[in-house]
C-alpha cells in the first residue's frame, strides 16, 4: 500500500535535478550528436539526395523497424499513455490488436505501390495518378501538420518536466532542438535512423525503470494488478457499439487500424524509411518487426501507469495539488521515488527527451524531402529548364533540414502563448491523417477516380474532419474515481469523479470519440472523391487520370493488366462484316479462345 506522503515531496521540497542527472542527460545528447558527426564523415558524406534522404537504400531491417516505432512513439505518447491507464483504465491497450490487423494491409497492399515507384516523396505518386494540383494539396496538408506537431511534441514534455523536476523548459527545448537539428542536418537519414535505435533503448529504459521500481515497491507485479483491480482500473471488455463512448473495442480496433494505416501505409515519414531498404521483402519484414517492438513499448508504458497508480491510489497528486495535469504523473513519480538515487532521474528524462528527439528528427528529415521533391525541384526545372543536379540537391536538403529545425524551435517557444490551441495542434495530426489516407486509397484502389474527385474529396474530408475534431463545446471525458483519503490532513480528503456532465447537452457530432475522427475523414474523402469522379467522368469534364497498372494495389493492378491484355486480343481479332460493323474473329490460335 502506498500513498504520496511516503514520497520525497512530503517535506514540501520541489523536485531538483542533481549533478549526475545532468551528466546522464548530457551524455545522451553527446552520443546523439556524435552519431550525426560519424555519418557526416563516412560513406558518401551525405553529398547526394539519395544518401542524405534515403540512406543510399543500404540500411538493414532491424534499425529501420525500430526507427518506424520511434517515429510513432513520441514523448507525448509516453507521458500520455501512462496517465491514460492511471486516469481511465486499461481499455486503451486493446488498440495494440489493431496494429496486428493493419500491418499486413500496409505491407502487402500499399507498400508495393510506393516501392515500385521509388520516389523520395510519397506525394509524387499523387501527381502520376491524378495531377500536380492533387500532389501539392496533399503535400501542403502534410507539411502543415508536421510543422505544428514537431513544435508541440518538443514543448509539451518540456513543460511537464519543468513543473515537476525543476528542469527549466528553456534548457529542455533548446538542447533537444539544437542537438536534433545538428545531427539531422549533417548526418542525414542514416544518422536519424541509428539515433532512433539508440534513443529507443533509452525510451524502454525510462519506462522499465518505473515498471521495475513500482513493482518492487508495491510488493510484486500481482500486487500492482490487485490494486488496479480494486481501483476499477482494469477494463478490457467494453464492446459497446456506441461511437460516443471514448474507448471501446470497436473504436480502438477500427479507429486504431485507420490511425496506424494513415501513418505506416501512406505517411511520408514512414514511407521514406521503408524506402531506405533495397528490396521490397526487406521493407515488408521491417514493418512486421516494428509491430511487436511498438506493442512491447505500448504495453510497458501502459503497465507503468498502473505502477504509478499503485503508489498514488490513496492520494491523487492532482487532487492534492501537487501537479496541475496528469501528464506530469510520470516525472512526479520518478522524483518522488528515485530522486535520491544519483542518475536515475537523469536516465528517465533522457528517455523522455529521446521520445522528442526521434519524432522531431523524423519530421525534419521528411519535411526536407517533401519540400525538395515537391516544390524546389519542379521550380528549378521550370526556371532553368533542366533537372536539379544531385550535388545541389544534397546541399539544398541540408539547408532545408536546418531551416525546419530552427522553425521547430520557434514553434515550441510560441506554443507557450497558444493557450487552447495547444490541444488543437496535437489533434490535427490525427484529423489530417484520415483524409490523406482516404486520398491515397482513392488513387490506389479505384481506377475510375480522377483529379477533380481527388481534390474535392480531400477538401471536403479535411473540412468535416476538422469541424468534428475541433468543433465544440465537447463533453469532458469521464475519468475514474480519484481518492485523497491517504493525503495529509491539510489536503482535500475526498473522492472525486471528473467529467460527469449530461451528454444530452452536446451536439451529437461533438460527442463522438476521438478514435473515430480518422475514420470519418477517410470515409468522407473516399465517398466524395468517388461520387465527384463518377459525375465528372460521365460528363467528360476532366482529362483521363493516370491508369498505369503500377499505380494501383497488387490485386487491382493484376485485374487491369488482364483487362488490358483482353482488350488487345479483341483489337487484334476485330474485323468488319459486310455491313461495316466491327465483330470479333474467333481463331483457334486466339488467346481469347484458349482462355488466357
Amino acid at each position: 500500500m502506498f500513498v504520496c506522503t511516503d514520497g520525497a515531496m512530503e517535506d514540501g521540497e520541489t523536485g531538483k535535478f542533481g549533478t549526475w542527472d545532468y551528466v546522464v542527460l548530457a551524455l545522451m545528447l553527446v552520443v546523439s550528436a556524435g552519431i550525426g558527426v560519424y555519418y557526416r564523415f563516412t560513406g558518401g558524406r551525405q553529398r547526394t539526395t539519395q544518401e542524405y534522404l534515403l540512406g543510399d537504400r543500404s540500411l538493414s531491417v532491424f534499425p529501420v523497424a525500430v526507427s518506424l516505432m520511434a517515429s510513432f512513439m513520441s514523448a507525448i505518447t509516453l507521458l500520455g499513455v501512462s496517465s491514460e491507464n492511471y486516469s481511465y483504465g486499461t481499455q486503451f491497450i486493446v488498440i495494440n490488436f489493431s496494429y496486428g490487423i493493419a500491418t499486413p494491409i500496409a505491407a502487402y497492399l500499399y507498400l508495393p505501390v510506393f516501392f515500385k515507384l521509388q520516389a523520395t516523396s510519397a506525394y509524387h505518386y499523387l501527381e502520376l495518378r491524378f495531377g500536380q494540383v492533387t500532389r501539392l494539396a496533399a503535400s501542403f496538408a502534410f507539411s502543415l501538420q508536421m510543422i505544428l506537431y514537431m513544435g508541440i511534441v518538443l514543448y509539451a514534455p518540456a513543460l511537464a518536466l519543468e513543473a515537476v523536476t525543476g528542469l527549466p523548459k528553456t534548457i529542455a527545448v533548446v538542447s533537444i532542438g539544437v542537438v536534433c537539428t545538428f545531427y539531422s542536418t549533417i548526418g542525414g537519414m542514416k544518422a536519424v535512423i541509428i539515433t532512433d535505435v539508440f534513443q529507443s533503448l533509452l525510451m524502454f529504459a525510462a519506462v522499465w525503470l518505473i515498471v521495475i521500481k513500482g513493482s518492487i515497491d508495491a510488493g510484486g507485479v500481482l500486487e500492482v494488478w490487485r490494486i488496479a483491480v480494486e481501483g476499477n482500473r482494469v477494463e478490457l471488455d467494453n464492446f459497446d457499439p456506441d461511437p460516443t463512448v471514448r474507448h471501446t473495442w470497436w473504436g480502438l480496433v477500427i479507429g486504431g487500424c485507420f490511425t496506424y494505416l494513415s501513418l505506416y501505409a501512406v505517411n511520408q515519414t514512414q514511407v521514406q524509411r521503408l524506402l531506405t531498404l533495397r528490396h521490397l521483402k526487406k521493407s515488408q519484414r521491417a514493418l512486421w518487426v516494428s509491430w511487436p517492438v511498438l506493442t512491447l513499448l505500448s504495453l510497458s508504458t501502459s503497465f507503468s501507469g498502473l505502477c504509478i497508480y499503485a503508489f498514488y491510489h490513496k492520494c491523487d497528486p492532482k487532487e492534492s495539488g501537487q501537479i496541475s495535469a496528469y501528464d506530469q504523473l510520470m516525472p512526479l513519480y520518478v522524483v518522488d521515488t528515485m530522486r535520491h538515487m544519483p542518475g536515475l532521474s537523469g536516465l528517465f528524462v533522457a528517455g523522455i527527451f529521446s521520445g522528442s528527439l526521434s519524432t522531431v528528427s523524423s519530421a525534419v528529415n521528411s519535411l526536407a524531402a517533401v519540400t525538395l521533391e515537391d516544390y524546389l525541384k519542379p521550380l528549378y526545372a521550370r526556371i532553368y529548364g533542366t533537372a536539379l543536379p544531385e550535388s545541389r540537391g544534397g546541399l539544398f536538403s541540408k539547408i532545408l533540414a536546418l531551416l525546419y529545425g530552427i522553425l521547430c524551435l520557434g514553434i515550441a517557444f510560441a506554443a507557450e502563448h497558444l493557450g487552447g490551441v495547444l490541444q488543437a495542434s496535437l489533434s490535427i495530426f490525427g484529423v489530417v491523417g484520415g483524409p490523406l489516407f482516404g486520398l491515397f486509397t482513392l488513387g490506389m484502389f479505384f481506377p475510375s477516380a480522377n483529379q477533380l474527385g481527388a481534390v474535392s474529396g480531400l477538401s471536403v474530408g479535411l473540412a468535416i474532419a476538422l469541424w468534428v475534431g475541433f468543433g465544440g463545446p465537447k463533453p469532458a471525458p469521464h475519468m475514474l474515481p480519484m481518492s485523497t483519503e491517504g493525503c495529509p490532513a491539510d489536503s482535500n480528503n475526498v473522492t472525486t469523479v471528473v467529467g460527469d456532465e449530461n451528454p444530452d447537452d452536446y451536439f451529437i457530432l461533438y460527442k463522438i470519440s476521438y478514435m473515430w475522427y480518422v475514420v470519418i475523414g477517410f470515409l468522407i474523402t473516399l465517398l466524395v472523391g468517388l461520387v465527384i469522379s463518377h459525375i465528372a467522368n460521365s460528363l467528360r469534364k476532366v482529362p483521363a487520370a493516370g491508369r498505369d497498372p503500377d499505380l494501383f494495389v497488387p490485386f487491382v493492378r493484376n485485374y487491369l493488366k488482364r483487362k488490358h491484355n483482353l482488350d488487345e486480343d479483341c483489337e487484334d481479332n476485330m474485323v468488319k462484316n459486310e455491313n461495316g460493323i466491327n465483330i470479333v474473329r474467333i481463331s483457334t490460335n486466339s488467346s481469347l479462345n484458349s482462355g488466357k
